[in-house]
């Protein structure tokens, strides 16, 4: 069926006008600058959100690689934008349209995405009259946003955590070793390497097991050291920024009780659970692990109404 030609033109106004924009930063830590999308229009008295992408090679609109393609932030800003609120959703330094912003990916620390964030946060203030900027973390981007507020939450508005950790990833990884039976003989060697990364320490390569190699390798021990020196429940309690904690019942990756206990380490906070949203944001059919696993890679699935609303509801409440 055609289209009348003003229903059609105006469709197409309508696509311009929604169409994410560039957007980038640039500070004294980096080679060269970071890259974003902008959704919505940055403007004084209109709330903006930094959305900070989860762990490895996550792109800004919520996908990678590793069969990582579900669209989640990029739906996420849309959705966001539907509603008024303006947000910036970006590529980590030394990844994607950011590559070469640092020369090697895996030479960072949690420290050095909190400076990323503090030069996101400042461009976007600036072009919105100097106002304060919302940080939305999802999963491993929440301990940054949280490590970022900890340090100095003068730039920000509140947190909005999503699927964001509760706990601290060093005991996230030996209880994910642990959970394999076959694991149980370099239980100790884990323990003995994540005591001295979370000390500062590094470990030779030929003093690991083979099999630790990817999680442990050299090449990444300064960032997984930071990460373990990351405490969830005192950073949340550093500051007295308002807090929004979602999290979905079905998440494989973060389950609900880490949502509680970070709310635990602040009672002030909302706490919103949600049943049938697993951790890309889709709904999913109670306890269906395939269609669950199945929906990271699916964009045309949309994103799950209740996760926009809940934060569009919080700012709301908070401006």
């Amino acid at each position: 069926m055609r289209l009348p030609l003003c229903l059609a033109a105006s469709l197409a106004l309508a696509t311009v006008a929604h169409a994410g924009q560039p957007i980038t930063t640039q500070h004294a830590g980096i080679e060269a600058p970071l890259h974003g999308t902008l959704e919505g229009d940055l403007a004084q008295g209109t709330p903006a959100v930094l959305i900070i992408p989860g762990s490895g090679p996550t792109d800004r609109d919520g996908n990678g690689p590793l069969g990582l393609s579900s669209d989640s932030y990029k739906l996420l800003a849309e959705a966001l934008a539907q509603k008024g609120i303006a947000s910036v959703r970006v590529d980590k330094r030394g990844m994607f349209a950011s590559a070469d912003a640092i020369p090697d990916a895996n030479d960072v620390t949690v420290a050095d995405y909190v400076a990323d964030i503090e030069s996101w946060a400042d461009t976007i203030s600036a072009r919105t009259g100097g106002q304060c900027v919302w940080l939305l973390g999802h999963s491993e981007g929440g301990l940054h946003t949280m490590a970022a507020a900890a340090k100095d939450q003068s730039r920000y508005c509140g947190l909005l955590l999503v699927a964001s950790p509760g706990v601290n990833v060093a005991d996230v990884i030996r209880a994910q070793l642990a959970a394999n039976p076959a694991n149980a003989p370099i239980l100790p060697q884990v323990d003995t390497i994540t005591a001295r990364l979370k000390a500062g320490e590094t470990v030779p390569a030929e003093e690991m097991h083979p099999g630790l190699l990817p999680l442990f390798g050299p090449q990444v021990q300064g960032f997984i050291g930071s990460m373990f020196r990351q405490e969830p429940s005192e950073l949340i309690a550093a500051h007295d920024l308002p807090v929004l904690i979602v999290n979905g019942r079905e998440d494989l990756q973060t389950p609900a009780s880490d949502a509680q206990t970070l709310a635990a380490a602040r009672p002030d906070a909302t706490l919103v659970l949600l049943d049938g949203v697993n951790h890309v944001l889709k709904e999913v059919a109670q306890g269906d692990r395939a269609a669950n696993l199945a929906s990271y890679a699916n964009r045309d699935l949309p994103i799950a109404p209740a996760v926009p609303e809940a934060i569009a509801t919080f700012i709301a409440a908070n401006r």
